[in-house]
């Protein structure tokens, strides 16, 4: 059996950051956003994804060097704040079995959010991009790459997500998928959320991780 990880909001808890700074700069450009909106209307989607739903919402086409200046300011956020999700780690240790991680973020970042909070021994090299293939989450490209690239057949995989397209996505590829609903981004409604994506079950707390798989 293969565990398949994302990894922002499941092993970091960067997405309270990531969307404050995604809501100041898209309100700097002249598109108010806050907070709220950018969590519940872009987690779990790879950069270009984000972009692309944007100018379609927005009509407004965002500067070329969007991704690299938002990517600048996260690692100004995450280099004094980014904390793992709790429990985290002592829930890795107790993990029997391989796993990896499949997340939208590109990989320089995946690298710098489990370095910075020292998870990156539990997985390394074992770290997928959605930059790696054509079509980002919600589409089931990434977690069959990394389930190919691990030599696991999907149906022999489990996902943990903690977002809607990321749940979305681990079902079109055939895997098991348990959502978490534990990351600072959760709010009322979250379990629902997952659940009707598709989760088999939610959960809130990383120690019940080892039973539910």
């Amino acid at each position: 059996m293969l565990i398949i990880f994302d990894c922002d909001g499941v092993l970091v808890d960067s997405e309270p950051l990531a969307n404050q700074v995604l809501a100041a700069f898209l309100s700097e450009l002249g598109l108010p956003h806050t907070t709220a909106e950018c969590s519940a209307n872009y987690v779990g989607m790879s950069i270009p994804s984000l972009i692309a739903k944007v100018e379609h919402d927005t009509g407004k086409t965002l500067p070329k060097d969007f991704h690299d200046e938002l990517w600048r300011r996260d690692q100004i956020a995450f280099a004094d704040r980014l904390q793992p999700i709790q429990g985290i780690a002592e829930t890795l240790e107790q993990l029997d079995g391989r796993r990896c991680v499949a997340s939208s973020s590109a990989p320089v970042r995946i690298i710098n959010s489990l370095t910075t909070t020292g998870l990156i021994g539990f997985f390394e090299p074992y770290l997928y991009s959605a930059t790696q293939v054509t079509n980002g989450k919600p589409a089931p490209d990434l977690f069959l790459f990394a389930a190919a690239e691990m030599g696991v057949a999907p149906n022999d995989c489990v996902v943990i997500e903690d977002s809607v397209p990321g749940v979305q996505a681990g079902k079109a590829a055939g895997m098991r998928v348990l959502g978490f609903s534990g990351g600072g981004h959760c709010g009322p409604g979250h379990n629902d959320r997952l659940t009707g994506a598709g989760a088999e079950g939610v959960f809130s707390d990383m120690a019940r991780l080892p039973n539910l798989i």
